[in-house]
C-alpha cells in the first residue's frame, strides 16, 4: 500500500515537470489554455487524479492559474520569485526588497478631478504629477506589480534623478526636498486585475490582485504622496511579525 502511494506521488511530480518542460519550450505560451484534465489524463495515459495532483503543484508554484469551471490557463514561463518582509513598525512595510526596481511607462501632469479625490483626499482641481510604473525583480525581470504614484508637482524632477528607479518616491522626496512623514495612511483590499494592469504585467485579465494603497502627510497634514499598488496573486507576500507588548 505505502509502495503504490509513493509511486503515484513521483508520478504526479514527473507529469507537472513535463508541462512546465512543454510550457518553457513553446508549446503553450503565457496566455494559452492547457487541454482539459480528460484530455491529460490520456496523453500521460495516468488517472485524472494523478493530473489534478500535478496542475495542483504548478498552480503552487506560479505556471498556471485554475479556476472551477474555467479552462486552466497558462500565466507564467518561469516560477514567480515571492518576496516576503517582516515588520514590527509602519515604516518597515513601507518598503520593497532592494533587489527590486522600478519601470516608468506614465509620466504625465495631472489635475485632481472628482474620480482622483476618492484616491487622493485632495482638494479638487489641485495639482498633480502621475508616475504610472510597473516594479520588477532585478535578476529575473518578473513583473510584481503595477504601481500608479501621484506627488505633487513641485517634485516632478524627480523622475530625471539616478536613483529614481530604485529608491520608494517618498525617500526621494524627504531626501532632496527636506518635507518629512509626519504620518501615512495604508489601505490594503483584493480585487481583479483590470485589462490594462493584467497586459502590463503579463497575466490574464481578472486575476486576483492584492491592491495596497498609501498615503503620506507632511507636518501640515497635507498629503504630498499617495501610492496605490496592484500586485497579482502568487507574485508578492506581506508578512506580519507580531510580538507581545508583555515579553
Amino acid at each position: 500500500m505505502l509502495e503504490s502511494v509513493v509511486k503515484r506521488s513521483v508520478l504526479y511530480r514527473q507529469v507537472a515537470e513535463q508541462l512546465v518542460d512543454d510550457i518553457q519550450s513553446g508549446t503553450w505560451t503565457v496566455g494559452d489554455n492547457l487541454p482539459s484534465e480528460t484530455q491529460l489524463a490520456i496523453n500521460f495515459q495516468v488517472s485524472r487524479q494523478t493530473i489534478r495532483q500535478a496542475l495542483q503543484c504548478m498552480q503552487e508554484n506560479g505556471f498556471i492559474h485554475r479556476q472551477q469551471g474555467a479552462a486552466t490557463k497558462v500565466i507564467s514561463t518561469s516560477q514567480p520569485r515571492k518576496f516576503s518582509q517582516s515588520f514590527n513598525s509602519l515604516g518597515e512595510i513601507l518598503n520593497y526588497p532592494r533587489n527590486t526596481y522600478r519601470e516608468n511607462h506614465i509620466e504625465e501632469y495631472v489635475e485632481c478631478d472628482s474620480h482622483l479625490q476618492k484616491i487622493l483626499t485632495a482638494p479638487l482641481g489641485s495639482a498633480w504629477y502621475h508616475i504610472g510604473a510597473v516594479r520588477l525583480e532585478q535578476e529575473t525581470n518578473i513583473k510584481l506589480a503595477w504601481t500608479d504614484i501621484y506627488i505633487l508637482q513641485k517634485f516632478a524632477k524627480l523622475t530625471q534623478m539616478k536613483e529614481h528607479s530604485r529608491e520608494m518616491v517618498y525617500a526621494q522626496i524627504e531626501k532632496h526636498f527636506g518635507v518629512s512623514i509626519a504620518h501615512a495612511d495604508v489601505e490594503i483590499s483584493a480585487s481583479q486585475l483590470s485589462k490594462k494592469h493584467a497586459e502590463l504585467l503579463g497575466v490574464p485579465q481578472g486575476t486576483p490582485s492584492l491592491i495596497v494603497l498609501r498615503r503620506y502627510f507632511d507636518q501640515a497634514g497635507n498629503p504630498f504622496e499617495i501610492s496605490m499598488t496592484h500586485h497579482p496573486e502568487n507574485r508578492y507576500t506581506f508578512k506580519m511579525n507580531l510580538r507581545s507588548s508583555l515579553h
